[in-house]
C-alpha cells in the first residue's frame, strides 16, 4: 500500500513561450510555406511540365505541422491557471495571465458538453435556465483561481442534546494548489460541496443550540466561535484537494418545525422568569432603601410587625402587574 499517495502531487509553476512572438513566427512560416507551394507548381510546370514533387510534398507536410503548432496558442485571464499534461505526465502549471504558446500536444482536458453545462445550472432559478445552451469545446485544463462563494442549503441535523435543528452556512474558497485539485480528487468542485455539508453536520452535532452549561459554547450565543470551528474543520477536509478556505460562517439557525412551538414556549417562560427575577431584585432593593431612609432620618419609628406590613405592601405595589389603588387611613397611626 502507498499511504498518502495524494500528497505526492504538488504544484510546480512553469513558464511557456510568449504567444505573440510565436504567432508572428508561425504566420511568417505559413507565408513561406504558401510561397513554396505556389513556386513548386508554377516553376515545375514552366521547366518540366510538372510540379516539383519534393517541394510540393514538403510544403504540404509543413502546412500540416504549422496547423498543429498553431493549436498550442492559448490565453489566460487574471487569476486563472492551466495545468499542463503531456501524454499523462504532469509538466507544471502556468499561472501568468496573457497570450501564451505551449506544446500543442499538451492535453486539452475533457470536452464541455451541453449536458454538463445544464448540470452546472441545476441550482439556478428557472428564469436563468430557459434558453441556456451548452457551450461545446475543451477546458484545456484551465482552473479558476478566483475566490468562490458556496451558499449551502438548509440542513436538518441534531445538536449536541439531540434536538433537531435547521442550519446553513456560507463558505468562501479558492483553489490554492492546482495539481492537488486536478489529480488528488475526481471533481474538486463537487468534492467541496460534499465536504462542506459533511463538515457542517459534524460541527453542528458538537454544540448545543442554546442553554449550555457554564462557559459552554452554543450555536446561537457563540456564532463567532462556531464559525471559527467550522472554518478549521473545512480546512482539514479540503486541504487534500488543494483548496483554501478564506471564510465560513452560519447564515441560518433555527429549531426544526416539529419542535419550534415547544421551544418557543420554553423561551417565553424563561424570559418571563428572568423578568420576574429582575423585578423582585429591584423591589427588594427599593424596600430596603425605604426602610433605611426612614430609620436614618427619624421620620417614623416602626416595630417589627409594622415593618413586615410595610414590606408586604411595598412588594405588592412594586411587583404587581395591575395598577394599585391605595386605601387612605384617616385614623391614627396604629388604628
Amino acid at each position: 500500500m502507498n499511504d498518502g499517495q495524494a500528497l505526492l502531487n504538488n504544484e510546480q509553476t512553469v513558464r511557456v513561450h510568449n504567444g505573440w512572438v510565436m504567432l508572428v513566427l508561425l504566420i511568417g512560416l505559413l507565408i513561406c510555406d504558401v510561397w513554396l507551394f505556389i513556386y513548386s507548381i508554377a516553376e515545375g510546370t514552366r521547366t518540366q511540365q510538372a510540379p516539383f514533387l519534393w517541394m510540393l510534398l514538403l510544403s504540404i507536410a509543413s502546412l500540416v505541422v504549422l496547423i498543429i503548432l498553431m493549436t498550442g496558442l492559448f490565453t489566460l485571464q487574471p487569476n486563472e491557471a492551466r495545468v499542463l499534461l503531456l501524454f499523462g505526465n504532469y509538466r507544471g502549471t502556468v499561472r501568468e495571465s496573457g497570450f501564451h504558446w505551449g506544446n500543442p500536444f499538451y492535453s486539452n482536458g475533457q470536452p464541455i458538453a451541453a449536458a454538463e453545462q445544464a448540470d452546472s445550472q441545476q441550482h439556478k432559478p428557472a428564469s436563468h435556465k430557459t434558453g441556456a445552451k451548452g457551450k461545446k469545446g475543451f477546458t484545456r485544463n484551465k482552473i479558476s483561481l478566483r475566490a468562490r462563494t458556496l451558499n449551502g442549503e438548509k440542513l436538518k441535523v441534531n445538536d449536541k442534546r439531540g434536538n433537531p435543528i435547521e442550519i446553513a452556512a456560507v463558505m468562501i474558497w479558492r483553489v490554492q494548489d492546482t495539481a492537488q485539485a486536478v489529480f488528488d480528487v475526481d471533481d474538486y468542485e463537487r468534492y467541496v460541496e460534499t465536504q462542506s455539508e459533511s463538515a457542517l453536520r459534524h460541527v453542528a452535532s458538537h454544540y448545543a443550540y442554546d442553554h449550555g452549561e457554564e462557559n459552554e459554547i452554543t450555536l446561537r450565543s457563540n456564532a463567532d466561535e462556531v464559525s471559527a470551528g467550522l472554518k478549521k474543520e473545512l480546512e482539514d477536509r479540503l486541504s487534500r484537494a488543494g483548496v483554501a478556505v478564506e471564510e465560513a460562517r452560519l447564515t441560518h439557525l433555527a429549531y426544526a418545525p416539529e419542535i419550534a412551538q415547544a421551544m418557543l414556549r420554553r423561551q417565553q417562560a424563561e424570559a418571563i422568569i428572568a423578568a420576574r427575577q429582575k423585578i423582585v431584585q429591584g423591589a427588594v432593593s427599593m424596600v430596603d432603601m425605604a426602610l433605611r431612609d426612614l430609620a436614618e432620618k427619624h421620620i417614623v419609628a416602626l416595630d417589627d410587625e409594622r415593618k413586615a406590613s410595610m414590606v408586604s405592601n411595598l412588594m405588592v405595589v412594586l411587583c404587581g402587574e395591575s395598577e394599585v389603588h391605595p386605601v387612605v387611613n384617616a385614623g391614627t397611626l396604629y388604628s
